[in-house]
């Protein structure tokens, strides 16, 4: 049998890694045949114009995410899908949800693990009961898809799922007929791409921006809770920094960069660090997640810093500010929607 009818959910569209993956294999899914189903919480946001043609989409008409977890099992039950994709970490606690209201009536269910299990927010406790909580996992999912080998390895310990986690990467950003990129302020950019959310923690960017030669300039794409906060810090940089919101297109950006810089502080499998890589762009990161070095596998692509270390990560900037750019890294996931639709098959 095969999974012809796959549903999936989302919180909100606001422009984030996870969603925009999310769409991305919807698309691919759709293009194979398959029907999909989204639900979503507040269809509005940057990745409405991403949404691809064919999808079924089911729309809440508000963000909560206790509303999108107690719909989920509604819609199951009324639309009898073959499969249930939860496309980041962030979202299995609304399958687990419809898995304990459904039982045997659940069908298969498969996550992406898109956050690195060992977080670097959370303090003693916190990250107890949240290591706490991954082995539960194994009790509510099917199978589990992890973006590299290392990440997969760790998840299978850490979420007790051994023989059951798959290693897929994400799929590449498609082409963005007519989009214009944001002309870039000046030559030196030291470019940012991410929401503008505590996880991403923009604010050691900006601050670094004095330990900097004074003619470079840094870019923080991207839209989210902290902009006023971001800009507010950002008034004091005399001008060096510029927060012009989510685009369409980011990577013709990432081309003209001088660096691209990633300030996380915890991270599944960055995109963006593979994005920029494939157009040349040196990467500059935080050791947020086990995978950054399975991207920047080489000194010539890049440097992994610690995460609370400013100077190392302004000297690591300056450093690739004149550095020689690395030839361009192809980007992996071309398949990505068919082993998809291997794995979902099997469990259909």
């Amino acid at each position: 049998m095969a999974a012809d009818h796959i549903l999936t959910f989302a919180r909100t569209l606001d422009g984030g890694g996870v969603e925009r993956a999310q769409l991305r294999l919807a698309r691919a899914w759709i293009e194979a045949g398959r029907r999909v189903t989204l639900l979503i919480g507040d269809r509005s946001g940057p990745l409405a114009t991403e949404l691809p043609p064919g999808l079924d989409l089911v729309d809440l008409g508000t963000p909560s995410f206790c509303a999108l977890a107690t719909a989920l099992p509604r819609l199951i039950r009324d639309r009898r899908p073959d499969l249930l994709f939860c496309a980041g970490s962030y979202y299995t606690s609304a399958a687990a949800w419809a898995r304990l209201v459904l039982g045997l009536a659940s069908p298969p269910i498969v996550a992406k693990m898109s956050n690195a299990p060992d977080r670097g927010d959370h303090g003693i406790l916190l990250d107890i009961a949240h290591r706490r909580w991954l082995t539960l996992h194994g009790r509510f999912l099917d199978a589990l898809v992890a973006m590299t080998p290392a990440t997969a390895a760790t998840a299978a310990r850490l979420l007790r799922m051994d023989g059951r986690v798959s290693v897929i990467p994400n799929p590449p950003p498609p082409p963005v007929p007519g989009a214009v990129p944001v002309a870039l302020p000046g030559t030196r950019v030291i470019l940012g791409v991410g929401r503008l959310v505590p996880q991403k923690r923009w604010d050691r960017l900006i601050d670094v921006i004095p330990l900097l030669p004074a003619d470079v300039t840094v870019v923080i794409l991207g839209e989210g809770p902290l902009r006023a906060d971001l800009a507010a810090k950002a008034a004091a940089g005399a001008d060096r920094v510029h927060l012009p919101g989510h685009v369409a297109n980011p990577v013709a950006m990432m081309e003209v960069a001088r660096v691209i810089a990633l300030t996380s502080d915890y991270e599944g499998v960055p995109g963006v660090l593979r994005e920029a890589l494939s157009v040349g762009t040196p990467v500059v990161s935080t050791d947020s997640s086990e995978a950054i070095a399975e991207i920047v596998i080489d000194a010539s692509l890049g440097t992994i810093v610690p995460r609370d270390d400013p100077q190392a990560l302004a000297r690591a900037l300056t450093h690739w500010l004149d550095a020689p750019r690395p030839p361009p890294v192809p980007l992996p996931g071309l398949d990505s929607g068919a082993r998809y639709l291997a794995l979902f098959d099997s469990l259909v």
